[in-house]
């Protein structure tokens, strides 16, 4: 799947399907996105290529404290994905909507339902949780293998800090 920012300076490509869809309700997404939810899917950064432009990293607070950078392109400022402190650079969360097809990615998740705006309905069926969830609860056993391939990688960025 590919995809970019509004001006075309920066596309990239998925070259996998994601681990995970989270549609994030908390209030640090509505507020960073200006909207009811952020729609991330979470993917191994090395399973995202560039395919034009550079963009550029953007520090920004998060709710655990720890920061998140958020990649946007340097001339229309998109977010395209953004990477959480926990897994550093190793795991991209890339923004659905900025996806040429963004309805091939629906939601496998709905996360931090308690602060999600009361007009939004979420549909009968969903896996809904109130705050996170436990990953190895949910996620399916690939993309649990696919997460402990990189751990090492994590773990080491982890003790470098």
């Amino acid at each position: 799947m590919e995809g970019g920012c509004d001006c075309g300076a920066v596309r990239y490509r998925m070259e996998t399907a994601p681990l995970i869809v989270h549609c994030c309700h908390c209030r640090w997404c509505q507020r960073e996105t200006g909207s009811a939810f952020a729609l991330n899917a979470m993917i191994e950064a090395d399973r995202v290529t560039v395919l034009r432009g550079e963009p550029e990293l953007v520090v920004t607070p998060s709710a655990s404290g720890k920061g998140q950078v958020i990649a946007r392109c340097p001339t229309c400022r998109i977010a395209v994905w953004s990477n959480y402190a926990g897994n550093g650079p190793f795991l991209r969360f890339v923004r659905v909507g900025t996806l040429d097809d963004p309805d091939a990615l629906s939601p496998d998740v709905h996360i931090f339902t308690a602060s999600k705006q009361p007009w939004v309905v979420l549909p009968e069926g969903a896996r809904v949780f109130p705050e996170y969830y436990r990953r190895e609860e949910v996620w399916s056993a690939e993309a649990k293998a696919r997460y402990a391939a990189l751990l090492p990688a994590i773990n080491a960025w982890k003790a470098g800090q």
